[in-house]
């Protein structure tokens, strides 16, 4: 990209660029695990943690010291969010409802409405927005986690979302089609995954402290120890992947439970520390890719299936084309970032006077959320997820 573009995308104005470069990163992890130049091998690593503790960390970065339950307050907030989510979740999701003809109305509502991972076996017509039902669930009940936070303690807010989750739980068990099964509450839905999302919450208000004491970080064990802390749990999954059994709730445990810890960890040393990781990750180039992240996740899927795997003799040269996909998807990502997303986000937060400094990534996840952040499920595994589902 130029240059100018990369003006446009008004790069290096994060509080807290690696974060960005981690989004990059994260994504074409994803990428890698659904398109893999090897048939038939898997990343036993869940991706989505990652996004998920950056979107819990940056909401609270940004709102938790503004954040109001009143009616001018919640409509900026929830601008904020339909713009930077849905504008170009809705233009990938009709060019793939075009595509594949998809015409039955109750799957088109859910997956235009975003609910479509909260009922049982409705078709996902962009596979890995699943994530982004799990992210809206969070974005909507954000205000709520975050004013108890600030008025009686992080506790409080924990304790909130504990309840939720039994509450999803207690649902799951009529076997509606809507939250369906305790499995299906705890791999799919943000009831499953909302320690993810606090440990993000947890870092936003230890650095928060931080930087109002103005102190000063010693040593640069954080980075390393976060990512070695990441590395062991990584090991436990590949030793309970050869077990003939597969365990679910360890994964499980591991995925969402366990692995968030270190993951806060590994983002407290990213901020604070300088590190040659920090330094490439806060690099324009990783830059402008974090910043087309959330397009690339929700393109990479529907390029893959309708573009790269229908080319003849694609199997016979795999590699290359896994390569050239990987590469192509990035750069159409980009350039709908820049000319697409960016500045539509900005003419509807201008349209409705709502306006909110960059933290960050532009304010989430992987957008997705990944958001950072930004499909990788939450058992890692797509055979495991699949076996799990139905």
């Amino acid at each position: 990209m130029s240059s100018a573009a990369g003006s446009r995308a008004q790069l290096g104005t994060e509080k807290y660029p690696a974060l960005t470069g981690v989004r990059a990163l994260g994504a074409s992890v994803v990428f890698f695990d659904h398109y893999s130049p090897w048939p038939d091998s898997h990343i036993i690593i869940n991706v989505l943690a990652f996004f998920y503790v950056l979107s819990g960390f940056l909401i609270t970065r940004i709102y938790y010291e503004q954040v109001q339950l009143q009616r001018a307050w919640l409509w900026k907030y929830f601008v904020n969010r339909f713009a930077r989510i849905y504008p170009i979740y809705f233009l990938i999701l009709s060019v793939v409802v075009l595509l594949g003809q998809h015409a039955d109305p109750l799957t088109l509502v859910r997956n235009y409405t975003l609910t479509h991972a909260l009922f049982h076996g409705t078709p996902l017509l962009i596979p890995p927005s699943w994530s982004l039902t799990v992210e809206e669930c969070f974005y909507f009940l954000a205000p709520a986690f975050l004013l108890l936070a600030r008025r009686r303690g992080l506790a409080w807010s924990f304790a909130l979302a504990c309840v939720l989750a039994a509450v999803a739980l207690g649902i799951s068990r009529r076997q509606f089609e809507l939250l369906h099964t305790p499995m299906f509450v705890l791999t799919t839905t943000f009831f499953g995954h909302f320690v993810e999302f606090f440990a993000g919450v947890w870092l936003a208000l230890m650095v928060l402290r931080l930087e109002k004491a103005a102190a000063v970080t010693r040593g640069r064990w954080r980075a390393a120890a976060g990512a070695a802390g990441v590395g062991l749990l990584i090991l436990a999954m590949a030793f309970v992947y050869r077990r003939p059994q597969l365990d679910v709730y360890a994964i499980l445990l591991i995925n969402n439970v366990l692995i968030p810890a270190p993951i806060a960890l590994l983002y407290l040393g990213l901020i604070r520390e300088s590190t040659l990781v920090s330094r490439i990750l806060s690099g324009r180039v990783a830059g402008l890719m974090g910043r087309g992240s959330y397009s690339f996740y929700l393109l990479h899927v529907p390029i893959i299936g309708y573009v790269s795997t229908r080319i003849p003799g694609v199997m016979s040269v795999r590699p290359l084309y896994v390569v050239a996909t990987f590469v192509g998807t990035w750069l159409v990502a980009v350039a709908l970032f820049v000319l697409y997303e960016e500045p539509l986000n900005r003419l509807i937060r201008g349209r409705s006077r709502s306006k909110d400094r960059a933290v960050g990534m532009s304010g989430t996840l992987f957008r997705p959320g990944p958001e950072p952040a930004r499909c990788a499920p939450a058992v890692p595994s797509q055979r495991l997820r699949r076996m799990i589902i139905k």
